[in-house]
């Protein structure tokens, strides 16, 4: 049963909290640079540039969120004090629950807050490419990457992600060959981008008749969305595209016509293949665009200097590589090898309850870039 004591500790956290954030932000200096922006966006030649322009109000916009956000807090925090004062003259247990449950929405928004700020990639904040592989394991490989692609899904829709299924091959008896999901919106790319590496389940095979326990494998790739304000030359000569049918739905246009587009990269043999769209120039510019996102995000990863120094990215979907295990049998565990972050609620995981997972890793690599960094 919630009391005033219970109210009053609440507040008290959360002030600290809240004092940290407004340490953390430095909102003189934010306001500051609120006008600096807001005079730039002024100019009558504002507009003479939309990239830039566009780029302009996005920050001016996330510098505003924050400062209003702030202020939300900060009545929330107002308010329950006043319940706290009026609940010394009078109970009221309604009014009690309310001022309760609004500083736990409080403590929620702050855990949200924090875990943010530890998306400073430079791609963080874009939307995201995620790909599926079925990996070692046949027709159960396959079957567990659509359980992948159904559990990606799910989490990108409980967000409220825009989720759509631009690529789909699917397997020779069941599940499917591989897939690709666009997750549009903010920091869908932070918060996916070490999902990437090799998924180990652990189950008795529904396609065994003799029930036996089977070992399957699959590799998820995790791309930014680019837009053209990313830059990056690659030279013809390190391309070779290749047309193909893109086959599905789409009408005869789509099945009948070359409009699939492949595009390797050479100097890695790294692959992207696109087709999505009803016209080969707009899957050759998509894929494309994927291609330049991969080679950016793995240059990153590597260290290189060139995109000429990067030395492929070709991780086998089998044994001994995997970030993640998932065990249905003989008990029921999901355990990240990097984090060693555990849960037996695998059901939940499958429906896309990945949060604790891609928090302990946000956070782990946040730990190496400091301590990189010291």
């Amino acid at each position: 049963m919630i009391d005033s004591s219970d109210i009053k500790r609440s507040i008290e956290q959360l002030s600290d909290r809240l004092g940290h954030t407004q340490d953390y932000l430095d909102l003189p200096a934010l306001n500051a640079k609120i006008q600096d922006l807001e005079q730039v966006a002024s100019q009558p030649d504002f507009w003479d540039n939309q990239t830039q322009a566009q780029r302009v109000l996005q920050e001016l916009n996330d510098l505003k969120s924050h400062v209003e956000q702030v202020q939300r807090w900060k009545t929330t925090l107002d308010d329950a004090q006043a319940v706290l004062e009026l609940l010394e003259l009078e109970s009221d247990e309604s009014l009690l629950q309310e001022a309760q449950d609004s500083l736990s929405q409080m403590s929620r928004e702050l855990d949200q807050w924090e875990l943010q700020q530890l998306l400073s990639g430079e791609y963080d904040d874009r939307g995201a490419v995620l790909t599926i592989n079925a990996g070692a394991g046949g027709t159960d490989a396959q079957d567990w990457a659509e359980m992948l692609l159904r559990m990606y899904t799910r989490w990108g829709e409980s967000h409220g992600y825009k989720v759509s299924l631009s690529e789909l091959s699917e397997g020779d008896e069941a599940g499917i060959k591989s897939a690709t999901l666009e997750i549009d919106g903010r920091y869908a790319y932070g918060y996916l981008k070490n999902e990437k590496g090799t998924h180990r389940l652990v189950r008795i095979s529904p396609f065994n008749a003799n029930d036996k326990r089977q070992t399957s494998f699959a590799g998820v790739e995790v791309m930014p969305i680019l837009d053209d304000s990313v830059t990056l030359d690659i030279p013809e000569k390190d391309l070779e595209i290749t047309t193909m049918r893109s086959g599905g739905k789409g009408g005869q246009n789509v099945n009948k016509v070359e409009t699939g587009v492949l595009v390797r990269h050479l100097p890695t043999g790294i692959l992207v293949r696109c087709t999505e769209e009803r016209s080969q120039l707009q899957n050759k510019e998509k894929a494309l665009a994927r291609l330049k996102a991969k080679l950016l995000v793995i240059a990153k990863e590597q260290r290189a200097k060139e995109i000429a120094d990067i030395r492929g990215d070709m991780v086998e979907a089998a044994w001994g590589n995997q970030i993640r295990n998932y065990v249905f049998h003989p008990y029921q565990m999901v355990k990240d090898v990097r984090t060693n972050v555990e849960t037996t609620a695998v059901t939940d995981v499958m429906n896309g309850d990945l949060d604790a997972f891609i928090e302990a890793s946000l956070r782990q690599e946040n730990q190496v870039v400091s301590q990189a960094e010291v």
